[in-house]
């Protein structure tokens, strides 16, 4: 399962979203997430998911390569599906039991959510899987770097979120390991109940632990044999540039923002 998340990763490609500019596409993922919140019935959703899919496939990207890395994901979004559905009250009143209660408001809400979470999931993970880690740092520096007025770090900040998201997919192929080294030990991960699963994987936490601070201890031993000093004064190799194909991004965008809000109810 380790091996299916896609947070972190970055597959290779000459599509129109591979090209875009990182420091475009990381602030229209965040407004995109702004945006989904204006969603509040059935063609706002529609309209939404539709953008959602014609992003994926301009990417280039196969959409069941993406469904089995979002997959992982789809327990955490039932659950508060669930919840959902069960503990909020209106509309008709279907079934109830003390405090939970299954009504049309709280299924109508159930299902909105789930579209929420998954197009949030869909966009951010389409962000990472079309930018280079490194192109992702560069675009948080530059958005950043008006706050250096006020002495924040932000050569540190961009440089901690970037190798944090380089090493997302590094800790789960360690993860992956262990989980197969143990299983040939004759640990099974998926025998017994609900809390007998979760005392099975407490045993992986001490050697990741061990791994990731030595893997962290290795970083800054190679940084400082190579001089790093913080980004102050230094050159870039990669320079981030604004094409058109940015400015129509922004105004597909807005047109959607433009047509949420028509379709409001």
């Amino acid at each position: 399962m380790m091996n299916k998340l896609l947070f972190g990763r970055f597959i290779p490609g000459h599509s129109l979203i591979h090209h875009l500019d990182p420091r475009n596409k990381l602030l229209l993922s965040f407004y995109f997430i702004g945006i989904i919140f204006l969603a509040n019935n059935w063609p706002t959703y529609l309209c939404l998911f539709i953008f959602t899919m014609l992003a994926v496939r301009l990417s280039g990207i196969k959409m069941s390569f993406f469904i089995r890395g979002v997959r992982p994901l789809i327990w955490l979004i039932l659950f508060t599906v669930l919840l959902q559905v069960f503990f909020t009250r209106g509309g008709t009143t279907y079934w109830s039991w003390g405090p939970i209660v299954l009504s049309q408001y709280g299924i109508v809400n159930g299902i909105y959510i789930f579209m929420r979470f998954l197009l949030i999931i869909f966009m951010s993970t389409l962000l990472t899987l079309t930018t280079q880690p490194l192109s992702l740092a560069d675009a948080i520096e530059a958005i950043l770097k008006p706050l250096r007025v006020v002495r924040f770090p932000v050569y540190e900040v961009a440089l901690m979120l970037s190798i944090a998201l380089r090493f997302v997919p590094t800790l789960m192929d360690e993860t992956e390991k262990i989980m197969n080294a143990q299983r040939a030990r004759g640990v099974d991960f998926g025998e017994g109940n609900l809390f007998q699963q979760m005392r099975a994987i407490v045993p992986l936490l001490i050697p990741l632990f061990v791994s990731s601070f030595n893997r962290a201890e290795d970083l800054a031993t190679a940084m400082e044999a190579r001089g790093y000093r913080g980004g102050e004064g230094r050159s870039k190799y990669r320079i981030l540039t604004w094409h058109m194909s940015d400015t129509w991004t922004v105004i597909a965008f807005a047109l959607l923002t433009g047509v949420l809000v028509w379709l409001r109810a």
